[in-house]
């Protein structure tokens, strides 16, 4: 029979999941999706194969769960920035912390969903990183409805092509980003990107 103080099968982890996790996202994000190899990924995640299809699955999972603890934590900006009181605090909001991203050095430059999903072969990791990036313009495009609701953009403002137009712009200062673009020349090329925005 049995003890009931006998040890758990299996060890315990030896690592921090989220730690793994976050060390994964830098790969993919300098590497693309393509680019990254399992072994690129266990030597940073500084655990072995079966460690990593234990806690994290296959190698399209754990791009999934990357890119959820991408969007929670470095891009966690956007989210927020839906939340400021004026269509153009939102958008302003949302450039600038594009922008800010340039001189963070705990991450490499660029934008891990554009970087992600440049010449990527995966379907599977195509079409996720098309679908968050949908959902980010649709919550936008949701956000500039009310303001148009609300009276805060102009009658005449169309808030799907608002919407389109700032991702379009967060994207291109994303590649400028990966180029070596400094914080700076991001910050006035979203200066002139808000010119551009509709008088209340």
């Amino acid at each position: 029979m049995k003890s009931d103080t006998a040890a758990p099968l299996g060890r315990p982890r030896a690592f921090d999941p989220d730690e793994a996790l976050d060390r994964a996202m830098h790969v993919f994000w300098a590497k693309g999706y393509e680019g990254a190899s399992l072994s690129n990924l266990t030597r940073a995640m500084r655990i072995n194969r079966p460690s990593l299809y234990a806690a994290f699955g296959n190698k399209e999972e754990l791009f999934r769960k990357v890119l959820d603890r991408y969007m929670d934590g470095p891009v966690a900006f956007f989210g927020k920035a839906l939340a400021a009181p004026k269509a153009r605090d939102v958008v302003e909001q949302i450039f600038l912390g594009t922008a800010r991203m340039a001189e963070d050095s705990r991450v490499p430059a660029g934008c891990l969903m554009v970087q992600g999903a440049l010449a990527c072969g995966n379907a599977s990791a195509r079409k996720e990183v098309a679908a968050r990036r949908v959902a980010a313009e649709v919550a936008l495009r949701r956000r500039l409805q009310r303001a148009k609701r609300e009276g805060d953009l102009a009658k005449n403002a169309d808030p799907a092509e608002l919407a389109h137009y700032v991702m379009t712009v967060v994207r291109g200062m994303a590649v400028q980003s990966a180029g070596g673009a400094s914080r700076d020349q991001l910050h006035r090329v979203a200066q002139i990107a808000l010119r551009a925005w509709p008088k209340g």
